[in-house]
């Protein structure tokens, strides 16, 4: 798996995620409140570990994965993680995406990590364009998106399910 750079901003350090991550992660998933937006393996124990260890442990592509975020005031308090990877893995759109914890919600959090990790992808990686595909309900994230200058294309209908469509270009940065 190739290695992700780790970045520092005034609160957060964003570091590649790792089997080390697994348990916050999963503990953070089985809060229905976080995972009430993503589809997933989330009710299934065993089908649930599985899956992040595979997200954990795949090989998204030079310069592509998951970063976890810490508190620089507390590096062992896991806060949620933010991802850079091909579009429902296979691309050819990168996308961006975020999950943090409840109890950190409303600080700020996803906005200032999702911040270095869109520079790297546009100035680093040289992308033109990253996604983000969010719920239509999620408020929250939405504002995330907003915050960091992604541009609303409306809706979209994708595995029979409506979501809204953020979308970065290079020019919007």
């Amino acid at each position: 798996m190739p290695s992700l750079p780790t970045f520092h901003t005034a609160r957060l350090m964003l570091k590649q995620r790792t089997l080390d991550d697994l348990q916050a992660c999963l503990v953070m998933d089985r809060d229905p409140d976080v995972t009430r937006f993503i589809p997933g393996p989330w009710a299934d124990p065993i089908r649930h570990e599985a899956f992040v260890r595979e997200r954990i442990t795949a090989n998204f592509g030079r310069g592509f994965g998951y970063w976890s975020v810490f508190s620089q005031e507390n590096p062992d308090r896991f806060l949620g993680w933010i991802l850079l990877i091909p579009r429902d893995g296979a691309g050819p759109e990168i996308e961006i995406g975020w999950r943090f914890k409840r109890d950190v919600w409303g600080k700020g959090f996803a906005t200032e990590a999702a911040k270095p990790v869109l520079e790297y992808a546009l100035e680093t990686l040289d992308l033109d364009r990253i996604v983000a595909d969010i719920d239509p309900d999620n408020s929250g994230s939405i504002r995330v998106a907003l915050k960091i200058g992604m541009a609303d294309e409306g809706l979209h209908e994708h595995d029979g399910a409506p979501w809204r469509s953020f979308v970065m270009q290079r020019r919007t940065l």
